[in-house]
């Protein structure tokens, strides 16, 4: 026996030439808060504390989407503080598989992890009301290095945004400080 099928997401309209239409069926919205200390000597960071309220929906199991937040905001903070790309003289991508960067561990994880689910919240005639809970967590990581950025800051008169791309490695944070304190001997930060 075998059964095929396929789905074709309804409402779904856009054009690109007026810039009209509606291209998502729904948003999945979530806000998170970050809190991260930095050593100051060695650039080296490590995240305290996060706070998640995530749209869900209405939530199918509630175990597998908080796994599901929590694991897709971890793979985000690795992308934005540990996993960089570095290239060989001839261009070719050197860190192409985790073993050739760093990417989270568990020791990584906050010890104060809390998510919270916002429920109830889709209009759209999804499956039992539910939204996409795996991929959307990913950009919530952003806090992580907001808060690296404030961090950085404080060591000026928190006026100036340091230049700290990502990912906010330890030795970009390091350079990202060392900035913020010449602009201070300086007298301009």
């Amino acid at each position: 026996m075998s059964s095929t099928g396929f789905y074709k997401t309804p409402d779904i309209h856009y054009d690109r030439d007026s810039h009209t239409g509606r291209p998502f069926y729904y948003f999945a919205y979530g806000a998170a808060l970050s809190e991260v200390v930095i050593d100051v000597l060695t650039g080296e960071s490590r995240v305290l504390a996060v706070d998640i309220l995530h749209d869900v929906g209405r939530s199918l199991n509630p175990a597998v989407d908080l796994g599901q937040i929590e694991g897709g905001f971890i793979q985000g903070m690795g992308w934005l503080t540990t996993e960089e790309l570095v290239s060989d003289a001839e261009g070719r991508l050197r860190t192409h598989a985790p073993s050739t960067y760093k990417i989270p561990v568990a020791s990584d994880r906050p010890d104060a992890f809390r998510i919270t689910l916002f429920s109830n919240a889709n209009r759209e005639a999804t499956i039992h009301r539910s939204k996409a809970v795996g991929e959307p967590p990913f950009m919530l990581a952003v806090s992580v290095h907001s808060a690296l950025l404030d961090a950085v800051a404080s060591l000026g008169d928190g006026t100036q945004l340091p230049p700290l791309d990502a990912p906010a490695t330890p030795e970009a944070i390091l350079r990202a400080v060392e900035a913020v304190t010449a602009q201070n001997e300086r007298g301009d930060g």
